[in-house]
C-alpha cells in the first residue's frame, strides 16, 4: 500500500509539470517548488527551533492563523515555519508577517522528506483540518516531532474508515492531539483505536471575531454607502449574480457591494454593462467618483471584503450552486442576515444558523427576492435574524485557548 502511494505522489507531480503548460495555478505550484530546498536553507538556520504549521489552501490557514498568532505570543522562543499545498494559499499570505519563513509544502516523497527533516527538524508541527501526507508524517514519528492536527472534521466515508484505509490509520497514530470540531468525529476515530482526541471546536471563530474587532476603515466603502442600506454578496460566482441582478434592479434604494470570488475583468465588465444603475470598479475609483450616486460597487480585488462586511446590512454568501458555500462567518460576526445556495450541508454553521433563524438556502432569483423582501420590509425581522448570526459565533469562540494550551503544555 504505501508503494502505491508513493507512486501516486510521483504520478501527480508528472502530470502537473504537463498540466502547468496551460494551467496558470497549477504552474504556480510547479514553479514554487524549484529550487525551494536551496531557498529554505538559505534562511533556516541550524539552530533554530522550528514550530511548523500545515495548511492546505488559504482557508486552512485563516482557521489555523489565530493559533500562530496565539502560539507566537506565548512560545517566543521559536521560528514559525507557514507551508502551503495550494497556490491559492500560498500566493495570498507569502507575506505573512507572523510566521518566520513561508514556503510551498515539497511534495511527499521519500526523498522530499529526508530533505525537510533535515533542513527543518521541527520541534512541534501543526496541520490545519486536513493534509493527511504519509511519508511526513511517518517521518515525524520517528523523529519524535509533537504532531498535532486542529480543527479537524472527521465523516464516516473517509478512506480511515475504510477496509483499505490501514496505511491512513496508521499515519493518524502519528498525532500526539487531534483536536476535532464535533463529538460525531470523536466516536468514529474511537472506533479505529484513535483515542487521544478531544472536542475544541473551530478555530475560525476565533479568527472571524478578532476580525470584526479590528476592521479596517475604508474611505472609499464608506463614501460608497453613505447613509444608505447596503446588500452585499461575497465570494460569488456566475450562477449566484444571475440571481441578484433582478434584486439591483428592484431595490433602487439599497446598495450593492458584490465581490466576485474570481477577479475576471471581463464578467464585471459585462455585468456592469446589462446593469441600469450606475456601477463602480473598486480598484478603478478616482477622487472624481460619483461614489454617492453609483448604486453597485464591485470589489475587485483581494483582501478587504473581511472588512467590507462591516459596511452592509444583509448579506449573500456564493459558491453554494457550485461545489459548496464559502466563509459565511465572515459575514456573520457582523450580524448579517445571510443567505446562500442549495449546497451547504456539509458546512455545520450553515446548518444550525438556517435552523436558528440567522439565515436562508435559497434555491433561484425567486427565493432570493422572497427572501430578502421580508427583511426589508420588517426591519425588526431582519435585526433579529442578524443579531442571531452574531451571538452564534461569539457563543463558539474558545478553541484556540485550548488548543495552544496543550500545544504548549511541554
Amino acid at each position: 500500500m504505501h508503494l502505491l502511494y508513493n507512486l501516486g505522489i510521483f504520478l501527480m507531480d508528472f502530470f502537473a509539470l504537463f498540466a502547468a503548460r496551460f494551467n496558470p495555478k497549477v504552474r504556480l505550484w510547479v514553479n514554487g517548488r524549484k529550487g525551494i530546498f536551496d531557498r529554505m536553507s538559505a534562511v533556516i538556520h541550524p539552530t533554530d527551533r522550528i514550530a511548523w504549521f500545515h495548511a492546505a489552501s488559504l482557508g486552512e490557514f485563516e482557521q489555523g492563523r489565530p493559533v500562530i498568532e496565539a502560539f507566537r505570543q506565548r512560545s517566543p522562543e521559536y521560528k514559525i515555519l507557514v507551508t502551503f499545498f495550494s497556490p491559492s494559499g500560498y500566493e495570498i499570505r507569502k507575506n505573512y508577517q507572523g510566521a518566520d519563513y513561508i514556503f510551498y509544502l515539497p511534495s511527499d516523497t521519500p526523498r522530499n522528506v529526508r530533505r525537510f527533516m533535515a533542513l527543518v527538524r521541527p520541534e512541534i508541527a501543526v496541520f490545519i483540518k486536513y493534509e493527511f501526507w504519509i511519508n511526513y508524517l511517518s517521518a515525524m514519528r520517528r523523529a519524535g516531532t509533537r504532531l498535532f492536527l486542529i480543527s479537524a472534521l472527521f465523516r464516516p466515508e473517509q478512506v480511515f474508515f475504510r477496509p483499505y484505509g490501514k496505511l491512513f490509520r496508521q499515519a493518524l497514530q502519528s498525532f500526539e492531539h487531534l483536536f476535532v470540531q464535533n463529538e460525531e468525529s470523536v466516536a468514529l476515530l474511537q472506533k479505529i483505536g484513535i483515542t487521544a482526541v478531544s472536542v475544541a471546536g473551530d478555530t475560525r471563530f476565533d479568527r472571524v471575531y478578532a476580525i470584526a474587532s479590528q476592521a479596517r476603515d475604508l474611505p472609499p466603502i464608506a463614501r460608497f454607502t453613505a447613509q444608505a442600506p447596503v446588500f452585499i454578496a461575497g465570494s460569488t460566482w456566475a450562477p449566484d449574480e444571475e440571481l441578484l441582478w433582478e434584486l439591483v434592479e428592484k431595490f433602487p434604494d439599497v446598495k450593492f457591494i458584490i465581490a466576485p470570488h474570481e477577479i475576471d475583468a471581463t464578467r464585471i465588465d459585462h455585468a456592469i454593462a446589462r446593469l441600469s444603475r450606475p456601477a463602480l470598479r473598486y480598484t478603478q475609483l478616482t477622487p472624481q467618483s460619483d461614489l454617492e450616486g453609483a448604486g453597485v460597487l464591485f470589489i475587485d480585488t483581494i483582501g478587504i471584503l473581511s472588512s467590507v462586511y462591516r459596511y452592509a446590512r444583509w448579506g449573500y454568501i456564493g459558491g453554494g450552486f457550485g461545489a459548496g458555500i464559502h466563509n459565511i462567518l465572515e459575514a456573520a460576526t457582523f450580524g448579517l442576515p445571510l443567505s446562500f445556495g442549495p449546497r451547504y450541508t456539509k458546512f455545520r454553521e450553515a446548518c444550525e444558523l438556517i435552523a436558528q433563524g440567522g439565515a436562508t438556502s435559497i434555491h433561484d432569483a425567486e427565493s432570493l427576492l422572497r427572501w430578502f423582501t421580508i427583511l426589508y420590509q420588517q426591519p425588526e425581522t431582519s435585526a433579529r435574524s442578524g443579531e442571531i448570526c452574531r451571538q452564534y459565533v461569539a457563543q463558539h469562540r474558545g478553541a484556540t485557548e485550548q488548543i495552544v494550551k496543550e500545544i504548549c503544555r511541554k
